[in-house]
């Protein structure tokens, strides 16, 4: 099956710093990906690359056989991002904000108001569509960034933290919203807790120092470690980064 996303060599140096060393991989549609890795590791440098927030010192990345850097919108209308923080207008109301998000992507009259109805409907928000954004707690701010995301329907998906600042049943009806989605898109989750990892993604990946260290399904990375618990593998990844530190 034909990849959604393909990073060839990407790499990112801030002066001496190397924040992501040639990291290459590929999502395929239906593939739900885990990227996960020690804080500084290197996971939100390489997502806002494959967003094309940033520019890549070396190597390059593709959504939808587009370019980032060289066809950038091309690559963005395929795309879905829920970044760090899902920075937003504090000052608009929940649906202003994605009608707004909305009339960027294009839409108008009927089907932009359809789709910021569905998008809230996804993301459970109706009950502040009103509100203006700066007054909600961080779990509904998390999920407006989740819904302009969603709002015109990408094949691919990069989302950083989606779960970040929900309570568990508001955990619970993200990852069941994902794993619906997930035969239809290439999914890539950033997240540090490792049950959703286990519960929604079909393949992790495991990111330190900014190389990727391990790559394979959720449970095959459990099997190659002694205790045979996914937490445990990573636990000691992390120590060996601090300890190198």
């Amino acid at each position: 099956m034909a990849a959604l996303i393909e990073i060839a060599g990407l790499s990112k140096r801030f002066g001496g710093f190397t924040a992501v060393d040639a990291v290459s991989f590929s999502v395929a549609r239906g593939e739900v990906l885990g990227f996960l890795g020690p804080n500084g590791a290197g996971k939100s440098t390489t997502m806002r690359m494959l967003a094309g927030f940033i520019t890549p010192s070396a190597g390059s990345a593709r959504i939808c056989g587009h370019d980032v850097q060289d066809d950038p919108v091309a690559a963005r209308r395929n795309l879905g991002f829920l970044p760090e923080g899902a920075p937003t207008y504090p000052e608009m109301t929940v649906a202003g904000f994605l009608a707004f998000v909305g009339r960027v992507r294009g839409f108008h009259g009927a089907e932009l108001r359809r789709r910021v109805e569905h998008a809230m409907t996804l993301t459970a928000i109706g009950a502040v569509a009103l509100q203006p954004v700066e007054t909600l707690s961080k779990g509904f701010k998390r999920r407006v960034g989740l819904a302009q995301a969603l709002l015109h329907d990408p094949p691919v998906l990069v989302l950083d933290e989606p779960t970040d600042g929900l309570d568990p049943n508001q955990k619970h009806d993200v990852r069941t919203l994902i794993a619906g989605m997930a035969p239809a898109k290439a999914i890539v989750i950033s997240t540090h807790i490792l049950e959703e990892v286990e519960a929604v993604c079909s393949r992790a990946i495991i990111i330190a120092e900014g190389r990727i260290v391990a790559d394979a399904t959720p449970a095959e990375l459990a099997r190659r470690h002694p205790s045979g618990r996914l937490e445990e593998m990573f636990r000691d990844i992390t120590a060996a980064r601090a300890l190198a530190a």
